[in-house]
């Protein structure tokens, strides 16, 4: 191993103890991967990239996935529940099935995203942008307030326009 790259690897696993997270700019990458079935919860993820991976059955409940990209993932029947999903990519991901309750969505960019069959109880979806056609869909199951951020489910959806 080239000696520059053994210093910085030393200076990750040193920072990786003491500090217990890894540096954002290391963000993981799950690219086109298969990880179905895996347990990612109570996870710090922000900024990993699961881009076209297939999490079908994965357990992200209680994880950070703040500015997560799922784009065009397949989530079928993962568990969200209580996850920060805060200003993640979401676009042509498979939500089917999906708990997303208590989940935090705000600021989210699901335009393409299937929601199809998802538990959405208490979930914000404060500024995500997503189709008037799929925004409708929700709110047939929009219920709930978020524990966290104290926002009803229904209203973050814009349901009684």
């Amino acid at each position: 191993m080239q000696p520059v790259r053994v210093i910085v690897l030393t200076i990750l696993v040193i920072l990786v103890c003491t500090v217990g997270v890894v540096p954002s700019a290391l963000a993981v990458s799950y690219n086109k991967e298969t990880l179905e079935g895996q347990d990612f919860s109570n996870r710090d993820l922000k900024n990993a990239s699961f881009t076209k991976a297939s999490v079908r059955d994965v357990n992200f409940s209680g994880s950070d996935l703040t500015g997560v990209s799922f784009f065009s993932a397949n989530l079928e029947r993962a568990n969200m529940t209580g996850a920060n999903l805060t200003n993640s990519t979401l676009d042509t991901a498979r939500i089917t099935q999906t708990n997303l309750t208590n989940a935090i969505l705000e600021g989210a960019f699901a335009f393409n995203t299937k929601f199809d069959g998802a538990v959405i109880d208490g979930a914000d979806f404060t500024d995500a942008q997503m189709r008037d056609d799929t925004r409708l869909l929700l709110c047939k199951a929009a219920k709930g307030v978020n524990p966290v951020t104290q926002r009803n489910t229904r209203e973050t959806l814009f349901c009684d326009e």
